[in-house]
C-alpha cells in the first residue's frame, strides 16, 4: 500500500513539474514574440529565455505555432461535451464562465491569464499564418454551434438563422480579448452575457414569423 501511495505522489509531482515547464516555455515565447515579433523569434531564443533545452521546447510544442495554440481550453471538443445540457446559447454562457473561472483558479496572480491571452490574440491578429490557423478553429466552433442551434429550432444547420447566430457568437467572443473594456474575468463575464444577448435578439428576429 505504501508503495502505491508513493508511486502516486511521485507521478503527481512529475505531472505538476511538466505543467510548470510548459507554462514557463509558453510565457517565455509570448514575451519574446511580443518584444521581437513572432517570425523574428527562434525556438533557441525561447529555450534560452525559459532556461530549458531546445529539445524540451520541441517535445512540449512540436511546432512554433503550438506555442500559441496548444492548451487552449476554449475548444470545440470542450464545448461539444456540454451541449446536451439545455438551450445552446445558455450552455455557451455557462461554458465560457466556468472555463474563465477555472483559468483564474490556476493562475499565479489575478488577471495574469487574461493579460497573456490578450497578448496572444494581438500576436495572432498580426500574422497571416496564425490568423489562418485561428480561423480554422473558429470555423469548427461555428459549425458546432450552428448544428446545435439548428437542433434547438428544428432547422437544418445550414439554415440562415443558426448559421448567422453561430457566426455572431463566435465573432463576439473572439473580440472580447481585443476590447479595452475588459482586463479580468469580472470584466469579461458581463461582456460574454452581452454578446449572447445580442445573439438571442438576432436569433429571435431571424427565426420569427
Amino acid at each position: 500500500m505504501c508503495r502505491v501511495v508513493s508511486f502516486v505522489a511521485v507521478e503527481g509531482r512529475r505531472e505538476r513539474k511538466k505543467q510548470q515547464t510548459r507554462e514557463r516555455i509558453q510565457s517565455a515565447a509570448v514575451e519574446l514574440f511580443t518584444a521581437h515579433g513572432y517570425r523574428n523569434t527562434t525556438i533557441a531564443a525561447i529555450a534560452e529565455h525559459a532556461d530549458v533545452a531546445v529539445r524540451t521546447v520541441t517535445l512540449h510544442f512540436p511546432t512554433k505555432e503550438d506555442l500559441l495554440f496548444a492548451d487552449d481550453p476554449f475548444t470545440p471538443e470542450s464545448l461539444a461535451a456540454r451541449l446536451d445540457g439545455g438551450p445552446t446559447l445558455d450552455v455557451v454562457g455557462a461554458w465560457m464562465r466556468d472555463t474563465m473561472h477555472a483559468l483564474d483558479d490556476q493562475a499565479a496572480e489575478p488577471g495574469a491569464v487574461w493579460a497573456r491571452r490578450t497578448q496572444r490574440a494581438t500576436l495572432i491578429a498580426q500574422d497571416e499564418d496564425l490568423r489562418g490557423r485561428a480561423r480554422a478553429g473558429y470555423y469548427e466552433l461555428e459549425r458546432l454551434l450552428a448544428a446545435a442551434i439548428g437542433a434547438d429550432l428544428g432547422l437544418p444547420a445550414d439554415a440562415l438563422a443558426p448559421r448567422l447566430t453561430a457566426y455572431t457568437v463566435v465573432g463576439g467572443l473572439r473580440e472580447l480579448y481585443m476590447t479595452r473594456e475588459a482586463h479580468t474575468t469580472e470584466d469579461l463575464v458581463p461582456l460574454v452575457d452581452r454578446v449572447l444577448d445580442a445573439a438571442r435578439a438576432g436569433l429571435a428576429r431571424l427565426a420569427g414569423p
